[in-house]
């Protein structure tokens, strides 16, 4: 089971950040590597904080107005994300009653990948799976490559506060 010492929300909290983190250096070096951009969080924030007057989708995401909190907003949600991942995951597991592990964690990962093709990515006007970008495939392929790591993540985050705890 995946109760340790600490309770379930604090588990998820920080193997959600830490898992995070992970996903964000992996962008990195691909970033230092190879040249792949990193995401813009700025352009999700937007997006996100769009979603209050009830615009789900953008034909481009450069249609609505800058706003001084696009990053902060962008960058939060990035991470409320990737700890709601982490509860979703945990909680699923305790109520298996098993703990994590890697293949759990790394297809765990792949399944979240279904997220940004099916909502994210169509309401930044990227088209679903990523269908409108420059290089569909290579977008695809990132996008199922980072979600792995983030999968890996959870349970390198997992094993971490297992630790303290």
């Amino acid at each position: 089971m995946t109760s340790m010492n600490l309770p379930l929300a604090i588990t998820s909290l920080s193997t959600g950040i830490i898992a995070t983190v992970i996903l964000d250096l992996w962008a990195l070096t691909l970033n230092r590597l190879f040249g792949l951009p990193v995401t813009n969080w700025g352009r999700v924030g937007r997006w996100v904080a769009g979603l209050l007057p009830g615009s789900y989708r953008q034909d481009t995401i450069s249609a609505p107005p800058a706003m001084a909190c696009d990053q902060v907003i962008g960058w939060s949600t990035h991470y409320l994300v990737g700890i709601t991942y982490a509860a979703i995951y945990l909680v699923g597991l305790n109520l298996l009653s098993r703990t994590p592990d890697p293949t759990s964690a790394l297809l765990f990962g792949i399944a979240t990948v279904l997220a940004p093709w099916l909502i994210l990515q169509p309401g930044l006007g990227l088209g679903y799976f990523g269908s409108r970008t420059p290089k569909p495939k290579l977008t695809r392929t990132l996008n199922l490559v980072s979600h792995s790591v983030f999968g890996f993540g959870l349970f390198i985050g997992w094993r971490l506060v297992s630790l303290v705890a």
